[in-house]
């Protein structure tokens, strides 16, 4: 697994784990610091992706640890690993080339899912500063514009703006401070509803397992410009069909022999319609725990049995699990709780 030390993959191992204790999993990262914090048996140091080397080290540990499978944790690694001719002494379970490049352009992938009837919300590319103007007519009916980075994750560059002016000074500032061109980002419709996220495992075009969660509060909210991230710092998991079927409907428009696993965010628009705002490919949730450490199936773990073509026999394909709630933050262990769970430990002195 890649990442280790990371929050995200420290999460994944404690799903696996849970899920399959007689995993033997080792980690894989090019920052020593993070590595000294991996819980995986084994830990090796590697050359940054984007160094000539890190392939020729990859193959050697997975030949040494005679690796079964490759989990990636970020969208750059996915980019890498589907690239053509890329050969590794191991198994992979990851989409195809050209699904990865579409969903990771959120406006390519905005595209593609409208003209197929997937809901997405209204959503216009920026090719200026002089084209704000325009699109924000396009958006009249709108109280409230979506101004984003159409790449990236963690609501890179995020922010509602009422105003062109706002907009426009936003992404100048981008340009300036940072050197992202105004043709990186997009303006859409802001979603007001509830916001979801769906993590789904497929195989050749056959749903396998999903699971569902609402985001009700979000990891350093409070301090960015948009109030919200994509990483939840209170979730609950619920109970969604509706939002299922229009996970699975993207999937089918993005490939029909879709393999591998796919975490898809949805926000609700002012009548209600969950539309999906992104789609991560070929990796899991930062707080996948939400949907591994409840309900009756542990996604992470079918994942793996899944991979390595091993049989799996679910009675149904939405593993709904309600009435969990996961508490996240700083340097402490993800929490999971039931619902009844909750005041446990707790005494109630507010009156």
């Amino acid at each position: 697994i890649t990442g280790a030390g990371t929050a995200a993959t420290s999460n994944l191992i404690r799903s696996l784990r849970a899920g399959a204790d007689s995993l033997f999993i080792v980690g894989a990262h090019s920052d020593r610091f993070f590595l000294r914090k991996s819980s995986a048996d084994a830990n090796y140091l590697l050359p940054d992706l984007t160094h000539p080397r890190f392939f020729p080290a990859l193959r050697r540990v997975l030949a040494k640890e005679r690796i079964d499978l490759l989990i990636p944790t970020t969208d750059a690694e996915v980019r890498a690993l589907v690239r053509p001719g890329r050969r590794l002494p191991c198994r992979l379970f990851l989409p195809r080339k050209a699904v990865v490049d579409l969903c990771q352009d959120k406006y390519r992938l905005n595209v593609r899912l409208r003209s197929r009837g997937v809901p997405v919300p209204a959503t216009y590319p920026v090719s200026g500063l002089g084209a704000i103007d325009k699109i924000f007519r396009r958006l009249a009916d709108h109280e409230r514009v979506w101004c984003r980075i159409r790449v990236g994750s963690g609501s890179m560059g995020a922010i509602p703006v009422k105003r062109a002016e706002q907009a426009r000074s936003w992404i100048a500032y981008w340009d300036e401070m940072r050197g992202v061109p105004a043709t990186s980002f997009t303006l859409s419709e802001f979603l007001p509803g509830r916001d979801f996220s769906c993590q789904a495992l497929w195989k050749a075009g056959e749903l396998i397992l999903t699971k569902t969660c609402e985001r009700l509060s979000y990891f350093g909210g409070g301090s960015q410009p948009s109030g919200i991230s994509s990483v939840s710092q209170l979730a609950k998991t619920v109970r969604e069909p509706r939002v299922v079927e229009v996970c699975a409907a993207a999937i089918r428009a993005l490939d029909r022999r879709a393999s591998g696993t796919f975490n898809l965010d949805l926000r609700e628009n002012a009548r209600g319609v969950p539309c999906i705002t992104e789609i991560n490919v070929g990796r899991f949730a930062s707080g996948t725990n939400v949907f591994d450490l409840t309900g009756q199936h542990n996604l992470a773990a079918t994942f793996v049995r899944v991979a390595l073509g091993r049989r799996v026999d679910l009675h149904e394909e939405y593993d709904a699990a309600e009435g969990y709630y996961t508490v996240r933050d700083l340097d402490t262990l993800t929490g999971v709780f039931r619902t009844d769970e909750l005041f446990d430990r707790i005494v109630d002195a507010r009156e």
